[in-house]
């Protein structure tokens, strides 16, 4: 397949986005990325002191949280890298 060809199959996936993915994108951008990082820390933070306390499901329930915050800092990097046009 050529370049020409994959990039025009890009632009007409990315046209295809909604308003709603649009508007997310837009209020995504304005967050800085280091929030992302600093609430994944605390989620691990968080659960170590519910873990040594005994909570032990509420400690996994709130350790599970980090991934999904680190993932929402990639998505917010690549946004403002790649606009939200």
């Amino acid at each position: 397949m050529s370049q020409a060809t994959m990039s025009r199959r890009g632009a007409s996936a990315h046209e295809g986005e909604g308003v709603v993915a649009r508007m997310i994108e837009e209020q995504t951008a304005k967050l800085p990325s280091d929030i992302f990082l600093w609430a994944a820390g605390a989620s691990i933070v968080g659960s170590l002191t519910l873990q040594a306390l005994g909570e032990e499901h509420k400690s996994l329930f709130v350790g599970q949280w980090a991934p999904t915050f680190l993932i929402l800092g990639l998505y917010n990097k690549l946004v403002k890298l790649h606009g939200s046009e």
